[in-house]
């Protein structure tokens, strides 16, 4: 099952010449295998461990506690008390304090935090200066911890006078009560930084379960939480389960008050419907197949020769813009100039610092993304290159660069989020058109618009029924930019104003005032 999150590729090339981690530096690591539950860290109850693998050696790293229902109850109920018997839904000055004091303590182990996602997500070592550690952990804690100084907790209306009866007015904001987080594999440390700084900031108490094949980035933020915060216990609780009824016990359970998922669009519509009879609150951030509309006044030369970017980290990234749009009149020229970038694709270990591509995060996935790719085949698009495992690696999850030529957009490959290293090419024969190909799928998470004229990419970005619009090659992230989409993309925001509101409830007041004189 293909989960979401963020990717943004932006290559932090400085970083290549000084980055010196090996495969033995991650095979070496100890990672927390205890969960936090209301303020300990606790093994679970059964004395169950499911096994935490390397998806570039498929070694086992080590262990982690496997979660049963008594767990989740335990955490549940932990959450429910800490959020309606103590200050902290109240309290924005220990939030602040709080979110600060982990972002401290996270900053002290961050080459140790690095090691374990190249070692548990596969991610290269590249991406974590960047969109997989350095870039979230700069202002996933920090902004919200500031906002809460900035956000509109209360605003006044103007006098009422409705039925006769003068009232002043007033329209308050307040926590929604407890949260359920359900993080992804494929960029878990950047979505549960998010989750928790905003659920967090705004009073509510949070249940994190992360993601079963990435469960020690969450299990260090847990026990940093127990060892060097004052985060009141109850208040945060990071639960791992290789069970996912165990996880959807969150979804059910009526004592959860919003459910925060980032995945795939089919969990999410599980997710809706087992919420429902709870009127569960929902933000969805889910599936992508974003389109990339290259104009056919662009650049190609320079815009296509860095096309083989969308592998970055095999791929697995729902708003990579993985559904390219060409003009019919450049279509083989730009095929020609992608091609040649597709067959040198840096891949393989991940601790290589010349490497943007690691494997995929399990033997399921890998084999998904080559049956999306056989489909391809079978309905009649052309492999450019790639299009199967790499010969040359004896272990891991890999699946070759993959680049598809004579794609039409109904095709499952133009439909269908792969979640691997393979981009589409889909022809279209004017503007009018490449909207049409661009809007004709059930996705709508991001799309990228490329012109020489900034003024006609913008005309054409506003007619997407998408999220985020990147025009140019303009990069919308951060704590500030909210982020989420239409469509089968999902429900709600994560970050920006508009995410960090989406954690709160609405409550209005009115006071009754004496009739006026005369």
């Amino acid at each position: 099952m293909a989960a979401c999150g963020v990717a943004v590729v932006a290559f932090p090339t400085d970083k290549r010449k000084d980055t010196t981690m090996t495969t033995s530096d991650t095979t070496a690591l100890h990672g927390e295998h205890r969960m936090l539950i209301d303020g300990k860290l606790v093994e679970a109850k059964s004395g169950k461990m499911f096994d935490n693998i390397n998806p570039a050696t498929e070694e086992v790293l080590g262990q982690v506690a496997d979660a049963g229902h008594e767990d989740m109850e335990e955490a549940i109920a932990a959450a429910r008390r800490a959020f309606d018997e103590t200050a902290w839904s109240t309290d924005k000055e220990l939030r602040q304090r709080c979110l600060l004091q982990l972002q401290t303590a996270l900053e002290g182990e961050r080459e140790l935090l690095r090691a374990e996602l190249v070692a548990e997500v596969g991610a290269p070592i590249l991406l974590t200066y960047g969109p997989q550690l350095d870039a979230p952990l700069a202002e996933g804690l920090t902004w919200p911890a500031k906002f809460i100084d900035e956000f509109a907790w209360e605003r006044d209306l103007p006098e009422g006078n409705a039925f006769g009866q003068r009232s002043w007015r007033k329209v308050t904001k307040e926590a929604v009560g407890v949260v359920g987080a359900i993080v992804p594999w494929n960029y878990p440390f950047e979505v549960s930084i998010n989750k928790l700084g905003q659920g967090l900031a705004t009073g509510n108490t949070v249940i994190l379960k992360a993601a079963p094949n990435t469960p020690w980035n969450a299990t260090r933020i847990g026990r940093l939480v127990a060892e060097q915060t004052d985060f009141p216990p109850g208040v945060l609780q990071v639960v791992t389960t290789s069970d996912n009824a165990v996880a959807e016990d969150l979804v059910i359970d009526p004592r959860v008050d919003l459910i925060s998922f980032t995945g795939s669009t089919a969990v999410g519509r599980r997710i809706m419907e087992k919420g429902a009879p709870t009127l569960k609150r929902l933000f969805l951030e889910l599936g992508g197949k974003s389109a990339d509309i290259i104009l056919d006044d662009t650049d190609f030369q320079a815009k296509l020769s860095m096309a083989w970017t969308i592998c970055s980290h095999g791929g697995q990234g729902c708003v990579m813009l993985t559904r390219m749009l060409l003009p019919r009149s450049r279509y083989d020229e730009g095929i020609a100039i992608m091609e040649e970038g597709f067959r040198n694709v840096p891949y393989g270990d991940p601790t290589n610092p010349a490497h943007i591509q690691g494997p995929q995060i399990s033997a399921l996935q890998r084999d998904r993304v080559l049956a999306h790719i056989e489909q391809g085949k079978a309905e009649g698009a052309r492999v450019v290159v790639g299009g199967g495992r790499p010969p040359q690696f004896e272990k891991g999850y890999y699946v070759e660069p993959t680049l598809f030529a004579d794609v039409e957009n109904s095709m499952s490959i133009a439909q269908k989020e792969i979640f691997g290293p393979v981009l589409v090419v889909v022809p279209f024969d004017d503007d009018d058109d490449a909207v049409r190909v661009a809007n004709d799928n059930e996705y709508g998470l991001g799309v990228g618009v490329t012109s020489a004229s900034e003024e006609r990419a913008m005309a054409v970005g506003r007619r997407i029924r998408a999220g985020t619009v990147g025009i140019n090659g303009g990069v919308w992230y951060g704590p500030d930019a909210p982020f989420g989409g239409y469509k089968a993309s999902g429900v709600g925001r994560q970050n920006g104003t508009e995410g960090f509101e989406q954690y709160t409830e609405t409550k209005t007041y009115a006071g009754g005032l004496p009739p006026k004189a005369g």
